[in-house]
């Protein structure tokens, strides 16, 4: 059995930067991270295939140091990597992304199993996933959360919804976006970090891809930015910390002129 596994790296939360201009995310000089979410898809893959044997590839778009990523993947135990890169992938959106990464899982072939997580972590979209299913014509099941059983080509899943749990059976091949339900991911052993270190991964570009140019980066993304407003804390506040008598009544005293300030309390109500 052979599982692709889609995989992004994202900057680490606190580092989250946007250029005004462009409306895009600031990735250069930036400390980045694999999608916290995309690890569970990850083991999901590894588990699958030690009960079912076969081969998980995973599949990432970036700049050259999203290999990272990759060398993270496969020291958890998967077994190839693509990267996929190129100035022309600059700016794109969840329709251009999920363009290029469909378009490589045509290219990788015979393959019976895609995963990625539920969401990125810096764009919190959701879409690549569906999006990509949508354009291979596979059928997908969203927020899984447990693989119940593989039998004849036939996946039965157990997917997180608003009302509870779903079970649906997918003909395979199929997509499942997955939720942190599904899996625990393991640590890097030494041995996987040692071979991940030394491995020579697929590098793929958009030349060597015969893609379409004009569904490539800012050029083939609908999405567009038009405004960027950092939000403003207006309200004040004010700390009176109460030590002894003399300073809680100050505090009651001033508590009580805010909510009558406020109309909040009137003098009649007060008592």
């Amino acid at each position: 059995m052979k599982i692709i596994v889609m995989i992004k790296q994202v900057p680490e939360t606190s580092d989250v930067k946007m250029d005004e201009q462009s409306g895009t995310m600031v990735r250069e000089g930036v400390e980045s991270i694999i999608n916290p979410l995309d690890l569970y898809a990850v083991e999901t893959g590894i588990k699958l295939k030690e009960q079912y044997g076969g081969q998980v590839v995973a599949i990432t778009m970036g700049p050259p140091k999203a290999e990272k990523a990759l060398r993270e993947a496969l020291a958890m135990g998967c077994d190839e990597g693509i990267l996929i890169s190129g100035k022309e992938f600059a700016g794109s959106d969840t329709v251009a992304t999920a363009y290029v990464l469909a378009q490589a899982i045509k290219m990788v072939g015979d393959y019976d199993l895609v995963l990625a997580g539920e969401r990125a972590t810096d764009g919190d979209t959701g879409q690549v996933g569906p999006g990509v299913a949508a354009l291979l014509n596979l059928p997908l099941s969203t927020y899984t959360s447990s693989i119940v059983d593989l039998v004849d080509k036939t996946i039965t899943v157990e997917r997180l919804t608003e009302e509870g749990y779903e079970v649906l059976e997918l003909p395979m091949p199929a997509l499942l976006t997955v939720v942190k339900e599904i899996s625990f991911p393991r640590l890097p052993t030494l041995r996987g970090k040692q071979r991940a270190k030394k491995h020579e991964f697929l590098r793929w570009t958009a030349e060597g891809m015969s893609l379409e140019r004009d569904k490539l980066g800012l050029r083939g993304s609908p999405t567009r930015v038009v405004k960027i407003e950092h939000p403003k804390v207006l309200r004040q506040g004010q700390i009176l910390r109460v030590t002894d008598e003399e300073t809680l009544d100050k505090a009651i005293d001033l508590l009580e002129k805010f909510l009558g300030d406020k109309e909040i309390i009137t003098k009649e109500g007060k008592g």
